[in-house]
């Protein structure tokens, strides 16, 4: 094949470091805006952004040329900058040093942007540390809880 083609769905979530409630309205539509920038300038365009005051949902694509690695770095650095600049009180801003991320299919996209949607109804009965095991459990990713807190 002379082309190389993919379609790579990624599901990242991550929070504000100690989930301080660092997202509020008057800024949150422009973050959602910006990260989805940082997205497109990486070739990782977001097919959606959501969370909640504490944390982020991204359904993104992910270039076949960039990492889940390098996509969060780029993302979390340059989001960090960019909200600081927001006033005084965003300058002890941070996003936590972690992230999960999962690989989703193309017959779930519906179901994780709903998802993603309805972060504010779904945060009223469970917390980002509860809705964060349950994907890891999900996905069946292994880790060690001394460890997944910052």
């Amino acid at each position: 094949m002379a082309q190389s083609l993919s379609n790579i769905l990624v599901h990242l979530i991550f929070s504000t470091k100690d989930r301080w409630p660092w997202i509020r309205p008057e800024v949150e539509g422009k973050l959602y805006a910006y990260l989805a920038a940082v997205c497109r300038s990486c070739g990782c365009p977001s097919v959606l952004i959501g969370g909640t005051q504490d944390h982020v949902h991204i359904l993104s694509a992910l270039s076949r040329t960039a990492t889940v690695a390098e996509l969060l770095e780029q993302i979390k650095k340059s989001s960090s900058k960019w909200i600081k600049t927001k006033g005084p009180e965003y300058r002890p801003f941070a996003w936590q040093g972690g992230y999960a991320a999962f690989s989703i299919g193309q017959s779930n996209v519906e179901a994780v942007k709903q998802y993603i949607a309805r972060q504010r109804e779904h945060h009223r009965a469970v917390s980002f540390q509860e809705e964060l095991l349950r994907f890891l459990t999900k996905y069946r990713v292994a880790y060690d809880e001394r460890y997944l807190w910052d």
